[in-house]
């Protein structure tokens, strides 16, 4: 009862939350471009209860709470692939039918799930920028730790950061985020020194963070504190330009991750799957709701950005395939797009399995079997 309570509840009502924002970014542009929407479904599977509104979409909740749909008229199902009734309808029914709209009507529908968590983060931000404050830091050393990346490079306290890496660095944050994502990459930082621009190199020191939901990662440290910070509460247009500078940072960081892992530089295993989401859902949900909303945060972006890769069964493999009839002037064959589908279906199997092992290894599950089975 107490990991119901703690941990799965939440997960469950984080995750009910996220998928409804991007379900409803795919439902509106639909309405808003003509289509009937059939099925707005949040989970999968059988349906435990909901009700039909007066355009005639039933609304529900499914048995498998791990995602949702928006069935459109013209859908086989949920991902979305032509019904072959569609040459056969009349022609007020194909009015309506999402296969049969323009080409960028049909873009606009797919993308607008990914815009709709894009939009739920900056919204959120911007919340939060307005009644906590955005944390600011001056890109100021305060204090340089002893035989670090920082006393190798020459670093003193009172200097201040002005580049780093080629990144203009405004804020102790920006140093920070730039620092953990190269750990042992040599960069060079263009620092402040009593009025004086000069030009350091610093190599970051291989770290393993484990943070206080036990997730292990290789970051880079170089060694230095802050000056001081403070929460500056921020003006609605501000903080709307807040909001939408780190959400674009924040996915930049998200990109960079992902190009480390495919190109081997970090390991594969910092990627988690449901288990974990679960279990830092339920850690977020203790500590108050600034960390809850910074998590739903975090996860509204992920969720934005994954369903925008060029997979097959996601967003991003259909706008591939909108991009594909752009170009030769027609969709791809019935044939093809089955493929592609089947082949998109495989991967994203295929990466839910890889994170949920790396979730099983991460809290030591697959240790335990191993123990009761030798």
């Amino acid at each position: 009862m107490s990991l119901v309570l703690e941990y799965i509840i939440p997960f469950l009502v984080i995750l009910t939350i996220l998928v409804f924002v991007h379900e409803l970014g795919h439902f509106l542009v639909a309405r808003w471009n003509g289509v009937r929407v059939e099925v707005f479904s949040v989970g999968f599977g059988s349906e435990l209860f909901g009700y039909t509104d007066s355009r005639g979409t039933r609304w529900k909740f499914s048995a498998i709470p791990l995602g949702g749909y928006v069935k459109m008229f013209g859908d086989a199902g949920a991902a979305s692939t032509p019904d072959g009734r569609l040459r056969e309808m009349a022609p007020e029914e194909r009015a309506q039918a999402f296969h049969c709209k323009r080409l960028g009507q049909r873009a606009a529908i797919v993308a607008a799930g990914p815009a709709a968590n894009f939009l739920f983060a900056i919204v959120l931000l911007a919340i939060m920028f307005m009644a906590v404050g955005r944390p600011f830091t001056p890109p100021e050393v305060g204090a340089v730790l002893g035989e670090s990346a920082a006393a190798e490079a020459g670093l003193r306290p009172g200097d201040r950061f002005v580049a780093l890496n080629g990144r203009t660095v405004e804020r102790f944050e920006d140093i920070q985020r730039i620092v953990q994502l190269n750990p042992g990459v040599e960069m060079q930082a263009v620092i402040d020194r009593d009025g004086e621009q000069i030009t350091l190199t610093i190599v970051p020191h291989r770290h393993e963070l484990t943070d206080r939901f036990g997730n292990v990662q290789t970051i880079g440290r170089i060694g230095i504190s802050r000056s001081g910070v403070e929460a500056v509460k921020l003006g609605p247009i501000e903080a709307a330009a807040a909001a939408i500078e780190q959400t674009w940072i924040t996915c930049g960081m998200i990109l960079e991750v992902v190009g480390q892992m495919i190109g081997g530089s970090r390991p594969t295993d910092e990627l988690g799957g449901i288990v974990r989401i679960a279990h830092i859902s339920g850690e977020v949900s203790q500590v108050g709701v600034v960390a809850i909303v910074n998590f739903m945060v975090m996860l509204s972006i992920n969720l934005g950005l994954i369903n925008l890769f060029p997979i097959p069964m996601l967003d991003g493999g259909h706008l591939l395939f909108y991009g594909i009839e752009a170009v030769r002037g027609k969709p791809l064959g019935e044939r093809a797009q089955e493929y592609g589908f089947r082949i998109g279906f495989a991967l994203v199997i295929a990466l839910m399995l890889f994170a949920t092992w790396n979730d099983l290894v991460h809290f030591r599950v697959v240790d335990f079997v191993k123990q009761i089975v030798s």
